[in-house]
């Protein structure tokens, strides 16, 4: 019998990502995520951290579900900015996950800032909750570049501005499989998987 544990999003893409990583490292566990769940309020992401933000949608989908539950908050710290956007980097123009107006508002921000200085990092803090109480919090980076503006059609949020270290595609250039294996999300999934191995029971 599988032990089904809840990612708590409605992000396919995340899903499918997180299910390709247990697979193998954590046979017998099932990755559900909130569309195959019963809806449940979600509450608003109040934390001053991603950490906070990622423990507070876990210790929620824990609450309701009764499931082992895994949930992730993530962003772009800009150097230039003291780490700004951050938390706030799905809704920096005021307005809750518009792509366009968020990265329009940090290029005319970074507008003077010098290339030598434009550097920047994704965020993800992915957070792991059981019914039992146990709780695991991971957060990984990923340096790069704010360049002036936008290329690629892949990816979302401020993927078309950020040019990973190392690379000249920016994020959004990246094939969705190269993006998994080098985003901070990633990272911070993969370094999950043994947690979740150890601390949850599996065939």
């Amino acid at each position: 019998m599988s032990t089904r544990l809840l990612l708590a999003t409605r992000n396919a893409g995340k899903l499918a990502e997180l299910r390709r990583l247990l697979e193998s490292a954590v046979p017998g566990v099932e990755v559900v995520g909130l569309r195959d769940v019963g809806d449940y309020p979600e509450a608003p992401e109040t934390g001053v951290t991603f950490e906070d933000n990622a423990l507070l949608k876990a210790r929620e989908a824990v609450r309701y579900t009764g499931l082992a539950a895994v949930a992730d908050d993530s962003g772009l710290a800009v150097d230039a900015l003291n780490g700004m956007p951050g938390v706030l980097s799905a809704r920096w123009s005021g307005r809750h996950g518009d792509d366009d107006a968020n990265t329009a508002l940090l290029l005319g921000q970074l507008a003077d800032v010098p290339d030598e200085r434009r550097g920047a990092a994704f965020v993800c803090a992915a957070a792991l909750v059981t019914p039992e109480g146990i709780e695991r919090v991971l957060e990984r980076r990923w340096r790069g570049t704010v360049i002036r503006g936008k290329r690629g059609a892949n990816g979302f949020g401020y993927d078309p501005i950020f040019v990973p270290e190392g690379l000249s595609l920016t994020s959004a250039e990246l094939s969705p499989a190269e993006k998994d294996a080098r985003s901070h999300r990633g990272q911070a999934f993969e370094a999950l998987v043994p947690v979740i191995a150890q601390v949850l029971p599996h065939a």
